[in-house]
């Protein structure tokens, strides 16, 4: 049995993966130095490999994935059949969450606006902020980073608003639980419009001219998922037009965003480039590998492995 680790795992953690299969092969590498060859030599992978490289395998029997994403890896003919896909849902819950929060602080109190006054040596007042308190927030996505960020804007004082895509005990940081049919008749109650939603057939360009004609002119939306559920001139238009106040984007389409984009210049906008996740937040990492490993153990014994991928709708299987 050969394991391919691609994600960086110090001294201790590498000894306690290998306990869990010490009669396995290791090999332990930078994403930087993967290798089509070796992909397909390998039995189990641990960490993002590019898909095209896990494309016509025979060997593989299990890849764990450093993402809560899966996109190109459910695609037909790039896992082997029978072997099993897992994600890391339950790591990017707290920094992606902070993120989010974040990003919401700056545009509801115009920090953005102070900062470029600072970079301009200008002493500016610029006018009214909102509040966190008192408002509605509308969380689409409500995983574990979207629970997360619901359950700080409840900590913080605001009325929040849980979609997800199937009904679901409601959680009690969720004022209100609701699935997506009812989303055009929520986004008008909404102050903050916050998406964390993977990116599938169902979800690009969720977010379109008409989903923005229903927002309040106040509003802000925050987009931490994928890039493509948001139709960016749609966007744009919107936000030149003065049909929503504000949006935070930690990822666009398309990705990397070209210098010359009119999104980098629209009124309102805050992009950050996809870095929310990743391992910025050193616990975010920890927890990946302690997915990882705990996964590492279930495999060796044959036991149900935790955050199971369905390659239908590219989510995390519940728990049964």
């Amino acid at each position: 049995m050969k394991i391919l680790v691609v994600i960086p795992l110090n001294e201790e953690e590498k000894e306690k993966l290998k306990s869990k299969m010490p009669e396995a092969e290791y090999i332990f590498i930078s994403v930087e130095e993967i290798s089509e060859e070796l992909v397909k030599s390998a039995d189990i992978i641990i960490g993002n490999v590019p898909s095209q490289y896990i494309k016509g395998t025979k060997k593989l029997k299990w890849l764990q994935l450093n993402s809560a994403g899966t996109d190109g890896y459910c695609e037909a003919g790039v896992i082997p059949k029978g072997a099993y896909l897992t994600n890391a849902t339950g790591a990017y819950g707290l920094a992606i969450s902070e993120h989010m929060l974040g990003l919401v602080f700056e545009i509801k109190k115009k920090l953005n606006l102070y900062y470029r006054n600072q970079m301009e040596h200008m002493w500016k007042d610029e006018g009214n902020v909102t509040s966190i308190e008192g408002s509605t927030t509308l969380v689409v996505g409500l995983g574990d980073i979207g629970g997360d960020f619901a359950r700080k804007m409840k900590a913080l004082g605001s009325y929040t608003i849980g979609v997800k895509r199937t009904k679901g005990q409601k959680p009690e940081y969720i004022d209100e639980l609701y699935t997506m049919e009812d989303l055009n008749d929520l986004l008008p109650k909404a102050d903050v419009v916050a998406l964390s939603l993977p990116g599938t057939k169902e979800t690009y360009h969720l977010f379109n001219k008409d989903k923005f004609n229903l927002m309040k002119k106040s509003s802000i939306i925050i987009n931490v998922g994928r890039g493509n559920c948001i139709c960016t001139e749609d966007l744009c238009d919107a936000l030149e037009n003065g049909i929503i106040s504000g949006a935070g984007l930690d990822v666009t389409e398309p990705e990397p965003l070209p210098s010359q984009h009119r999104l980098w210049d629209v009124p309102g906008v805050i992009i950050t480039p996809h870095i929310s996740g990743f391992f910025h937040l050193p616990e975010t990492l920890r927890r990946i590998v302690s997915i990882s490993i705990e996964n590492l153990e279930h495999f060796k014994k044959h036991e149900p492995l935790k955050n199971i991928v369905d390659f239908n709708t590219g989510y995390r299987m519940k728990n049964k």
